[in-house]
Order: structure tokens, then sequence, then C-alpha cells
């Protein structure tokens, strides 16, 4: 069975976006941190809709962490067809001054390191089999810097940095390198919806979430993730933004 691993599979694009394979004929191996109830819950109703999934917890930070799952996943599941890294670094806004640098150092483990790790193990083995897709969440720090984002705009620029890398060295063996742009909030309790607290979330939903439209929504980001692990290799997307109608584009504010 081919299989999709979600590093990162929150309740908001992780989650939709395994939901989204897992529709499609995938086994969808969903990782995240912490929260194993929730984890189980997402496996459960992707099963109950008739899919298949499984449910990892995963501390990318952790040394082998990363390595092992894909390792025990690619034993016990199925090969690996497509990766989605999901994993968000955001520390919310710190002033230099208040950066510490283990905080900053993490915003690089998170956002950086841990994929050059995910795609150290992953992709020769997608090599070997003649293809595969690295689809890579990102944010739009990682095209503009700004004030109090100096750990989130570094580590994600980074991440953008590297994917190109990546595409340079693996696309012409098969693998497909996506680096999305999430400019926008995301309708999603586990990023947004921890930000703001559930008073705020639950008021910015009921105006701009849900079918209001204004925010970013997860199952449709879902469906633009299935499209590009879809994709010819003649006509490949190495690189989009993605946001709601209502908003302005990232190079259309001020910084």
């Amino acid at each position: 069975m081919k299989v999709c691993l979600v590093i990162g599979a929150g309740a908001g694009i992780g989650g939709s976006v395994g939901k989204k394979f897992a529709q499609n004929g995938y086994h969808a191996a969903l990782c995240r941190r912490s929260d194993e109830n929730g984890l189980q819950a997402m496996v459960s109703a992707i099963e109950a809709d008739g899919g298949s999934a499984s449910g990892h917890l995963l501390n990318a930070v952790n040394e082998d962490a990363i390595e092992n799952v894909i390792a025990d996943v690619e034993k016990n599941v199925g090969p690996i067809e497509v990766v989605l890294f999901n994993l968000g670094a955001q520390i919310g806004n710190r002033s230099l001054e208040d950066t510490e640098l283990k905080t900053f150092t993490l915003g690089w483990q998170m956002a950086t390191f841990a994929l050059f790790r995910a795609a150290k193990v992953v992709i020769p083995l997608m090599v070997k089999r003649g293809g595969g897709t690295l689809l890579v969440t990102s944010a739009t720090a990682a095209v503009r810097g700004n004030a109090g984002q100096h750990s989130h705009a570094a580590a994600m620029g980074g991440r953008r940095m590297l994917c190109q890398s990546l595409n340079a060295e693996y696309a012409s063996k098969g693998v497909h390198v996506a680096h999305i742009i999430i400019d926008g909030a995301v309708d999603a309790p586990d990023t947004l919806g921890k930000m703001l607290g559930d008073e705020l979330f639950q008021k910015l939903r009921e105006t701009r979430g849900g079918d209001n439209d204004g925010l970013l929504l997860p199952e449709q980001i879902a469906e633009t993730y299935y499209h590009l692990a879809q994709q010819h290799r003649s006509a490949w997307t190495h690189e989009l933004d993605l946001r709601a109608y209502s908003d302005l584009a990232w190079w259309n504010h001020a910084p």
C-alpha cells in the first residue's frame, strides 16, 4: 500500500491532508508530538470513513526520532510515496532582546534541521523506487522578515532554501519537492486557536471561519496538496503561496 507520511498531523492542515490522501487510497501515517487521544481520534475518523491510517507520537527534536519513525513506517506499513513536512516553528512576537539563544535554536531545529533529517532518510528511498513527493508547509516569514520574528523568519527562510537545494539535486531523479507558503491565518484550533485562545478564536471564526470564507480552510488546503502530489513531472510546481481571496498578498503588506 502506498503511504503518505504526515509529520505534524494536527487538527488543521496536517490532519486534513492525511484524510484527503486516505480518501484516495493512501495509508495515512500521522505523526504528532503529543496528544495521543487526539491522534487516535484522527486515525479512527479516517478508518470510519473507509480509509487506512496509523498514529505515531514523534518529538522531532529528539535524536533519531524522525529517522526511527520513517524506518518503522517503511518496515511495518509500506513504502512512503508522499511526505508532508508540516512542523511549525512559530514562537510568537519576541524582540531581539527577548529571544533567548535556545529559543532561536529551537526554531531552526524544528523548521530547518528536522526537514533536513527527514529528507536525508526518505529521499534516497524515493530515488531507489523511481520517485516520490515531499510537500513542505511554510509561512510568509520564509519570504519576508518582520519585527519580532527573528527566530521564525530565519528558520523558515532556511526551510525555503533547503527546499530549493533539494529540488536542484533530486528533481531530475524523480523526487518532487514543493514549498508551500501559507500566506494568512488558517482556521485551525491547533495553531491559530492556541495563539488566540478559545474565546477570541471562536469570535474570529464567526466572521471569517468556516462558510464565511475569510480564513484559509484546512480541507481546501488539502485539495491543493493532493493535486501537487499528482502532478506530471513535465509541469511540477516547486513553490506556491496560498491565501484567502479577501487577504492582501505578502508583497502588498507594509513590513
